[in-house]
């Protein structure tokens, strides 16, 4: 049973914050999405200030005391410890989306590894998931603490909710931080989901009029996303093909034997 709560929206105190980031980080710990010292949470706290995880301490592990502060060029303006080492990542969000008050980063292991094979969660799969995030693209690999890391990230900050980072993770952001840890918990169920439909061999893709339906429905459900989020994002039954490859196993000696009669039958009718 995971222990705390955290709200949508409601106006909150700093302290209030330093709580919820502190169950956000029991959450992503004992979800397995991050190991160690790994990952960094924060919240936008008023148009000058940011509140965000410390540096080298287990997220399943912090106390609210724990928290510090920054302003948004990255100035510690109180906390008894160091902001996170990837504390320019969150300023960026921040800098290009006014309208994004949390960020999460953590490494949830399937969705980490579709980072690392540089493989994008693009493929119109579950309805919930166009309905929620739509594309997951990769950004390219930047060295984590470094300003390398923030500009692999730049050109798609101000158009997607969730980044995968390759070799390195996924970020996600919202309008609070419940969104934002919700965020996260989807693209891992949308990667675990696609690795098993691979693994399967079929995957069986909504048309790009559903996905067109999909995206004009996310009003009646009250979903807000990013802006770039159209059908044209997404690999649909139309541009994948009318149906899964079909995919035929055969051993060495049946494949030698294949290519046996295939020659003879050639040899035949010259």
């Amino acid at each position: 049973m995971l222990s705390g709560s955290i709200s949508h929206g409601a106006v909150k105190t700093a302290d209030k914050h330093r709580r919820e980031i502190c169950t956000v980080g029991r959450w992503i710990h004992s979800r397995g999405f991050v190991a160690s010292t790994d990952g960094n949470i924060s919240v936008r706290l008023d148009s000058r200030r940011i509140l965000i995880s410390p540096t080298g301490i287990s997220k399943g592990l912090m106390s609210p005391n724990d928290m510090v502060i920054t302003d948004l060029q990255g100035r510690k303006l109180a906390g008894r410890r160091e902001p996170s080492s990837e504390l320019a990542m969150h300023l960026l969000i921040y800098g290009r989306r006014p309208d994004i008050n949390a960020v999460c980063h953590a490494h949830p292991p399937v969705a980490t590894a579709h980072a690392a094979a540089g493989l994008p969660l693009n493929k119109a799969l579950l309805s919930e998931i166009v309905l929620s995030l739509g594309h997951v693209p990769v950004a390219q690999y930047g060295t984590p603490g470094t300003p390398e890391l923030s500009d692999a990230l730049e050109p798609l900050v101000q158009n997607y909710d969730a980044i995968l980072m390759a070799n390195h993770g996924v970020v996600t952001c919202g309008a609070d931080l419940l969104t934002a840890f919700f965020r996260m918990e989807t693209v891992e169920h949308f990667a675990q989901v696609s690795l098993v439909t691979e693994l399967l061999g079929k995957q069986v893709l909504l048309s790009g009029r559903d996905v067109e339906k999909l995206l004009a429905a996310r009003a009646r459900y009250g979903t807000t996303t990013a802006v770039s989020v159209t059908p044209d994002c997404l690999v649909t039954s139309d541009k994948a093909g009318n149906g899964p490859e079909e995919r035929i196993s055969v051993t060495r000696e049946e494949l030698e034997t294949l290519i046996e009669e295939a020659v003879r039958k050639d040899r035949a009718h010259r």
